[in-house]
């Protein structure tokens, strides 16, 4: 039976909606699933209902963007790395007010990101986004309002090609600060609420992870080890985007410390890779107790 910890809907930054992911889950004989969007809950207990209702095992979980510094060396730039937050109680209060928080954060964020963008574009002699084009991403949005929404509304323009290229001319540049949730009130937030929070793709090449710090593994460990294990229940060994060295790595560590290991493909269905990553049965058996 097959296992996917960590998939994003329409939510986020994915394409399809909760219902047609159960769907689609449930086609692939999906055995266990976890909706993991970025920074947010709200279709939480919607996914619930409707993978009891599918013969589905759900686990609640979100995706928190962390901010990070090595303890051990007091000079290093600031990163940031993905958390999972799973088994939490959704409707924790606490948890609730601060994604709503976060999520006004971002919607203040995108704004500022597209007066710069508006400047780049003049630049270019490209005609700048008015209120109207503000109001058909706003409307795009099923949920968190971020960078990728507004980079699929410059392909629509046919102001660029593609996401990669949104990012690569404007967005980057156009960039305005994240949210700062640092680690330990993250930690506090899942764990007060029930759950447990597990490092995300922790060697993922082409996205958040500790390769920003080192791509050495050993190194990316002792990181682990000085600055993150206490506020950790886990790590997520099994990604679509890991080779088999990362995972053996993070499995043999996770073991050595007795933490709980998770995996899933980070589907975002572009194109659809859910339930693509080979996660033991074991895992599912961590949840199931």
């Amino acid at each position: 039976m097959t296992i996917d910890l960590h998939i994003h809907s329409k939510n986020s930054d994915g394409v399809l909606s909760v219902k047609e992911i159960m769907k689609l889950a449930k086609i692939k004989n999906i055995f266990m699933i976890s909706i993991t969007d970025h920074d947010s809950i709200f279709y939480q207990k919607q996914a619930s209902i409707l993978a009891k209702q599918s013969g589905i095992n759900y686990v609640s979980g979100v995706e928190l963007n962390v901010t990070f510094s090595p303890s051990r060396d007091l000079t290093q730039k600031s990163i940031f790395l993905d958390f999972l937050g799973y088994n939490f109680n959704s409707e924790d209060t606490d948890l609730q007010n601060k994604l709503e928080k976060i999520a006004q954060y971002r919607n203040e964020r995108a704004l500022n990101i597209l007066i710069k963008l508006n400047t780049e574009l003049k630049k270019n002699q490209i005609k700048e986004l008015d209120k109207k084009d503000l109001l058909r991403i706003q409307n795009s949005v099923d949920g968190v309002f971020g960078r990728p929404h507004i980079a699929d509304y410059l392909v629509k323009k046919g102001i660029v090609k593609n996401r990669k290229e949104a990012f690569n001319r404007y967005l980057v540049k156009c960039n305005v600060p994240k949210y700062p949730l640092y680690l330990k009130d993250a930690a506090n937030l899942i764990r007060n609420a029930g759950g447990k929070i597990v490092l995300a793709h922790p060697n993922d090449p082409y996205g958040t992870s500790l390769i920003k710090l080192t791509r050495s593994l050993d190194e990316q460990t002792k990181i682990i080890d000085d600055s993150i294990l206490q506020y950790i229940d886990g790590i997520e060994c099994w990604h679509s985007r890991n080779d088999e060295r990362t995972t053996n790595h993070y499995i043999s560590y996770s073991k050595k410390h007795n933490l709980i290991m998770t995996g899933g493909s980070d589907c975002h269905q572009k194109p659809i890779i859910m339930g693509t990553v080979n996660v033991p049965f074991y895992v599912a058996d961590q949840f199931l107790l």
